[in-house]
């Protein structure tokens, strides 16, 4: 493995670590789920920083990095709400808006004729969300070993619905400005 593949081989290792970090979560062993879910956040954001830094940007990383992320975070989400430290409200939400994500990145590829070589590049919101989405898992394990107040859950819930709408607002709005600048490229 050369130096450059690293940034995917971290993503790699995003994905594998979804599975023990879901169980550790659903047999309520939250400080090693805490500290798997830990290692695959600072994966995340080393993947991203050694790919820019060194400029080993990939197509195949820039769809295997928010692969990675969506598949630890939803299934983190979805673990969270089996033991019902997660309400089914917030679970959907960030599952409609990843799946809207997901479809509409998909249909602007095929739709919009982009090489092969372009990368596909989450929007700042976007990341912001990751953060929050990343943050609260922490949270809710953490607060599993160490109690809060109930109401830090609902503002913490509160925030990441917040971010979770607006960061896929954001995609919407993207996509139509594509859409517009697709249409005036070739009028008919």
């Amino acid at each position: 493995m050369s130096f450059s593949s690293l940034p995917n081989a971290l993503s790699i290792l995003r994905i594998i670590l979804t599975v023990p970090v879901v169980m550790t979560l659903l047999n309520h062993q939250y400080f090693l789920a805490m500290v798997l879910f830990f290692i695959a956040g600072i994966t995340d954001a080393l993947d991203g920083w050694i790919a820019k830094r060194y400029s080993f940007q990939s197509r195949l990383g820039s769809i295997l990095d928010p692969m990675a992320d969506k598949l630890l975070l939803v299934s983190s989400f979805v673990a969270l709400y089996v033991i019902e430290l997660l309400p089914l409200w917030l679970l959907v939400l960030v599952f409609l808006r990843d799946f809207m994500i997901v479809s509409g990145t998909v249909g602007c590829f095929i739709g919009s004729g982009t090489s092969k070589n372009d990368l596909l590049s989450p929007s700042k919101l976007s990341k912001i969300n990751t953060v929050l989405q990343i943050a609260l898992v922490l949270f809710l394990v953490v607060v599993q070993i160490y109690p809060v107040l109930p109401q830090y859950n609902t503002i913490f819930f509160i925030i990441t619905a917040t971010s979770t709408v607006l960061s896929g607002a954001d995609y919407v709005w993207i996509w139509i400005e594509q859409v517009i600048l697709q249409e005036k490229k070739n009028p008919q």
